[in-house]
């Protein structure tokens, strides 16, 4: 039996993919990765994120790392953003990164965007320390 993925069921799919192994960023990345190239019914326009930095959202400044499946909704044009998110303590060292980069599937091949992103060190440097709590969530945007 063939899972159909829709936009309702994209966070269960992905959390199931991950399991109960969240501490393991590479391990997360590679899971997302995978997931990114899944078809996803009722998907306009596959994009996918990965953003890093250092922000204020609870009161507490923080350190988040984030990968992101963004859909845009077919139906009703609404966008929902899937996060796998990972969040630090922001120390000396990951205070100064910062990134934003998109992929949208008008782009080319995605495997070129995993490298590019791979290659970048706001990616690499967050691998050598441990984060405080990872998320996965999905929200309307």
């Amino acid at each position: 039996m063939v899972l159909i993925i829709t936009i309702a069921n994209a966070e269960k799919h992905l959390k199931k993919m991950i399991g109960d192994e969240t501490n393991d960023l590479l391990n997360i990345w590679q899971k997302f990765k995978s997931f990114a190239q899944e078809v996803v019914e009722g998907e306009e326009e596959k994009a996918i994120l990965f953003q890093c930095g250092t922000y204020n959202f609870t009161g507490e400044k923080l350190f988040y790392y984030d990968f992101v499946r963004q859909f845009a909704d077919e139906e009703d044009g609404h966008i929902q953003q899937l996060h796998c998110e990972f969040v630090f303590e922001p120390i000396k060292e990951l205070k100064r990164l910062k990134a934003t980069k998109w992929y949208f599937d008008t782009d080319g091949e995605i495997e070129e965007f995993f490298n590019k992103i791979e290659n970048l060190k706001q990616f690499k440097i967050p691998l050598n320390h441990t984060s405080l709590k990872f998320n996965v969530y999905q929200e309307e945007v």
